[in-house]
């Protein structure tokens, strides 16, 4: 049956804008970001610049220096924090063998080698929220893998960062999956990610989404500003990889900057305003810098949500270069250039948005709206089967960059709301579970009428 919202309550709550009302908070929120430690991320970011190299196609043999050196160490700390609790995660070695013949940034045949741990589930296992750091560094010369890059902010921070999450994290359990991933081949052409999301593809993996971490330790920009409070969220608008058809329904329907990456990226913003107000979130409306890429593409290509989660002021005397001074310029990405502080915000900017998701329950499917030419806004979605709170219709004005409206609607699958007309706002609807944590919103692809 249809619900109605009566127009004398409706006109009271749509004068609120939803991020003034008022929004219960988790406790466990808080705990999480407090647990996060400058020091240990530290400790690791100055370990992973230790190994001299770490070049996708450097020494594999050396305990001490190289590609294969760090991604043991790598596994290792996995290991270490699943030991202490009681084996919760699953780590392993994902690879995928390189040649020339794939790129001309690979200089002969390797594998690519990727180091995963998954902090499985209780009650969906198969649903998957990624956090994703790079494990390979470069000299100003790609092709060099003899010569010092220690990536320490490239991107050894990401790594780190990546790492504390799963030390913090493992300490709670979630209702859905979370995977904590080390990526290589990076520099070369997004290789390590092409490898994993195929992987996830390939096992079926109902991936939520993937917050790709590439450089969170710079604070002092090439332009000269200093600034350890904004970041950048990148995100494209539509999926890659959408129909024909679903293109053309734009057109008429809208949908332009909603697809599941942009409402990610929405999500991860919210949350940061919510739990972490001190910081700044920049919305970039871009699967990428300009002409530039991340591991979060290959995701994305697939048909899965992706982001890319980074400073907000890069040095690019500190990117992809030889450690050297030049005509009094330093040049080079070593620790020095690392703010660990800094770090530690973007790790607490991740992990919340990974407990939050992985707590939350599965999102609404089969959204479709309706109230065509009628005074009126209808949605209907598939619910879930299992025991939620309900669900919550959100809606904004079309230039708008947030949700700026919502309204909890219980546990049903549709609802009307009254004397809201179509034609001057986007809609979305998002699940509830009953700990108060929400699914990403879900823009309706589909429409109905009475």
């Amino acid at each position: 049956m249809v619900k109605y919202l009566p127009f004398t309550l409706l006109l009271a709550f749509f004068l609120i804008p939803n991020q003034n009302s008022a929004q219960a908070t988790d406790p466990q929120i808080y705990k999480i970001i407090d647990s996060i430690s400058a020091d240990r991320i530290e400790s690791d970011i100055r370990k992973l610049a230790g190994f001299g190299t770490r070049n996708t196609f450097s020494d594999t043999v050396s305990q001490t220096r190289g590609i294969g050196a760090a991604r043991r160490w790598i596994k290792s700390e996995f290991e270490s924090i699943s030991k202490d609790c009681k084996a919760c995660l699953d780590v392993f070695y994902q690879k995928k063998l390189v040649t020339p013949e794939d790129g001309s940034r690979i200089p002969k045949e390797a594998y690519v080698v990727n180091v995963v741990a998954i902090q499985k589930g209780t009650k969906y296992p198969n649903r998957y929220i990624i956090m994703s750091g790079d494990i390979d560094s470069r000299a100003s010369n790609t092709m060099d893998f003899e010569t010092d890059a220690p990536g320490a902010n490239d991107n050894a921070s990401g790594m780190a960062g990546t790492i504390e999450a799963a030390r913090v994290l493992s300490n709670y359990k979630f209702e859905n999956s979370i995977v904590y991933l080390g990526l290589s081949g990076e520099e070369q052409g997004l290789f390590g990610g092409e490898g994993m999301a195929q992987y996830a593809k390939d096992k079926g993996w109902e991936i939520i989404g993937i917050l790709n971490n590439d450089m969170i330790g710079n604070i002092e920009g090439v332009d000269g500003i200093i600034d350890n409070r904004s970041f950048r969220i990148f995100s494209e608008p539509t999926p890659p990889n959408e129909t024909e058809q679903e293109r053309n329904m734009r057109r008429f329907y809208g949908g332009e900057v909603d697809g599941i990456s942009r409402q990610l990226a929405r999500y991860i913003h919210k949350q940061v305003e919510t739990y972490m107000p001190e910081m700044n979130p920049m919305m970039i409306y871009r699967l990428d810098r300009f002409g530039r890429g991340g591991h979060h593409r290959p995701f994305n290509d697939l048909g899965f949500a992706g982001v890319r989660i980074m400073e907000a002021h890069e040095n690019y005397n500190r990117q992809h270069q030889d450690i050297r001074t030049e005509d009094g310029v330093e040049y080079g990405d070593v620790v020095e250039g690392v703010n660990f502080k800094y770090a530690e915000k973007l790790t607490a900017v991740n992990a919340i948005n990974l407990a939050s998701l992985a707590w939350a329950p599965p999102a609404p499917t089969n959204v479709e709206i309706g109230g065509i030419v009628e005074a009126n806004v209808r949605l209907k979605w598939e619910k879930t089967k299992d025991d939620i709170a309900g669900y919550k219709i959100y809606w904004r004005d079309t230039t708008a960059p947030q949700w700026q409206y919502s309204r909890f609607v219980g546990n049903v699958s549709e609802f009307m709301l009254e004397g809201i007309v179509i034609d001057n706002y986007f809609f979305g609807v998002a699940a509830i579970g009953k700990n108060g944590h929400e699914s990403v919103v879900v823009f309706p692809s589909g429409t109905f009428r009475k």
